[in-house]
């Protein structure tokens, strides 16, 4: 991985040209270097990021756009634009967009660990079915965990 070199990332740039599709979502990775690593995402209306545990990271999303409802550590939260989820390692969480409009947010966790290379594993599947997700996931320090049965 590179250290981080100065400049701008455009707006509706992502790195190398990179757009990820992941569990019906689009991310777009604005940075990375060892220490973060950040992405842009847009989660239209009825997707959700399951309940899962990051064990070796500390995870943070800036909203810009909408409104997320969240399971964090087991209580039910809301986030809309301009409000900054934190997302501790070790935590459990959840995210989930119940609205009728998309949401726009700015993701980014620190270290990197093997985030980035869990994006493109997920994003280069052919099929995302959720037992595959799961595993691939736990290879790469990412654990889910059973989702909540109001979660579609």
């Amino acid at each position: 991985m590179n250290p981080l070199t100065a400049g701008v990332t455009r707006a509706n740039e992502g790195l190398d040209g990179i757009s990820w599709s992941i569990l019906g979502q689009t991310y777009v990775p604005k940075t990375l270097t060892e220490e973060s690593f950040s992405w842009h995402a847009t989660l239209p209306p009825g997707t959700f990021v399951p309940p899962h545990i990051h064990t070796t990271q500390d995870e943070f999303i800036y909203m810009l756009e909408g409104r997320l409802d969240l399971l964090l550590d087991g209580k039910e939260s809301f986030a809309t634009a301009g409000d900054l989820i934190k997302l501790p390692r070790n935590i459990p969480h959840g995210l989930f967009n119940k609205s009728d409009a998309t949401v726009k947010c700015l993701f980014w966790v620190s270290p990197t660990a093997r985030l980035y290379d869990l994006f493109w594993g997920l994003h280069s599947m052919a099929e995302q079915k959720p037992a595959d997700v799961v595993a691939l996931s736990a290879k790469h320090e990412v654990d889910f965990l059973p989702p909540p049965p109001d979660a579609g």
